[in-house]
């Protein structure tokens, strides 16, 4: 099994400031439609096919590999994103928190296994290591932070 964690803080000293509401509306968009967040080219497609009043199902083309996540949403809180199809199972979450000071961050964390692969085998062992690098998952917080701030300055958010 695949656990991963990573935690960024929302205002680092020099950064456009963002709220909570700010900040969730920019993790709502990029559970709605990746391709906004990601580099282009890495999701060629991204859409919600079934809504209701507890959950969003959205199909997406990432990396090349065809996905269906079935994602809840704790207002102004946490996005989960549960692996109904594809590569991986399991759940991903992006958490919204006070710290004890409390400043605002956003923390990654994440339990997955590979389908059809050995637990901890090989290909576990480096998809562990490649979401605990430097160019993983704290890289994509931080991306998504950075996003945020180009839509709102944008006045898209």
């Amino acid at each position: 099994m695949i656990y991963s964690t990573a935690t960024v803080p929302v205002n680092p000293e020099g950064e456009t400031k963002l709220t909570r509401e700010q900040v969730w509306k920019g993790l709502e968009l990029k559970a709605r439609d990746a391709r906004l967040f990601l580099p282009p080219g890495l999701c060629t497609r991204c859409d919600v096919v079934e809504e209701s009043a507890t959950h969003f199902v959205r199909e997406a083309t990432i990396a090349g590999s065809d996905i269906r996540e079935i994602i809840t949403l704790e207002p102004q809180s946490k996005v989960t994103f549960f692996q109904a199809i594809g590569p991986r199972e399991g759940a991903i979450i992006n958490e919204l928190f006070e710290d004890e000071a409390g400043a605002l961050q956003l923390r990654f964390y994440c339990y997955l296994g590979l389908r059809g692969k050995q637990p901890n085998g090989l290909e576990e062992q480096a998809e562990q290591m490649q979401f605990d690098s430097e160019n993983g998952y704290k890289s994509a917080l931080l991306s998504t932070l950075k996003r945020t701030r180009q839509l709102l300055a944008q006045g898209r958010l």
